[in-house]
């Protein structure tokens, strides 16, 4: 697939959201704003306990929410009733979040993988957005997720999320052989992706750079919060995830 220039643009990281303005990541008010600001949004799933693609970034509902507890541990229902601690919204699954932002926006959704075979989930991802109208693309950090995507939607546009998996507080799940592959984009192999989504502190290094200026494939950075990180970002990537600015 040549360059997705429709993905040549600003993408708001979990909506264009604002904690001082009571705007949550993730929930239907973020995804407004960024429509209204003529952003395109970048959106999380998390699989719900009855398979529902919930939109929310962590693993468990502690850090936002009126409860505790990993989010596949109740269903989509149940989730939906649980106060979010600083804001009236409820969680959307993404089929409501889709028909929210029906089309106005190009919207980028990445799967938070729990780092094993689940093939109804995303077989469910896939039909939901094989059936949507407006500009989308699904991405994860998985190459195994995205590769299941893929067997049921061939034809939709496909990400793999990477950078350089130094913090052992967000990878120390993974070996340093899965690491070392991620890091140097090698698990593209098993994703096949349309694009790559590399994180702006690693840029710029040689795997995303032969990316972009040698493959020709379309290159984000993520998540960049500033306009120095923003500059980087536009030098060495196509488009940039941003958040805590408006670019």
């Amino acid at each position: 697939m040549a360059k997705l220039e429709w993905l040549k643009r600003p993408i708001a990281h979990r909506g264009l959201h604002d904690s001082a303005s009571g705007i949550v990541e993730n929930t239907a008010s973020a995804l407004q704003a960024a429509i209204d600001a003529g952003y395109a949004i970048e959106l999380d799933v998390q699989e719900a306990g009855d398979g529902a693609a919930m939109v929310f970034h962590d693993a468990t509902l502690d850090r936002l929410m009126e409860a505790s507890g990993p989010v596949v541990s109740l269903s989509s229902a149940q989730l939906k009733r649980i106060n979010f601690k600083n804001a009236p919204d409820r969680l959307q699954t993404l089929k409501e979040a889709l028909e929210l932002i029906a089309g106005q926006v190009p919207v980028v959704i990445e799967v938070k993988s729990n780092w094993r075979a689940r093939k109804p989930f995303e077989a469910a991802l896939a039909q939901i957005l094989k059936t949507y109208k407006g500009r989308a693309a699904i991405m994860s950090f998985d190459p195994y997720c995205i590769k299941a995507i893929a067997e049921h939607a061939p034809g939709l546009p496909r990400g793999l999320v990477a950078g350089p998996f130094r913090n052992p507080r967000y990878w120390g799940h993974l070996t340093a052989w899965q690491r070392f592959r991620m890091r140097h984009l090698m698990s593209a192999s098993i994703a096949r992706p349309h694009f790559v989504a590399y994180d702006v502190d690693g840029l710029p290094s040689l795997a995303p750079v032969i990316w972009r200026q040698v493959l020709n494939r379309t290159l984000l950075a993520w998540t960049v919060r500033g306009e120095p990180e923003g500059r980087r970002a536009l030098r060495w990537a196509d488009a940039m995830i941003f958040e805590g600015f408006r670019p």
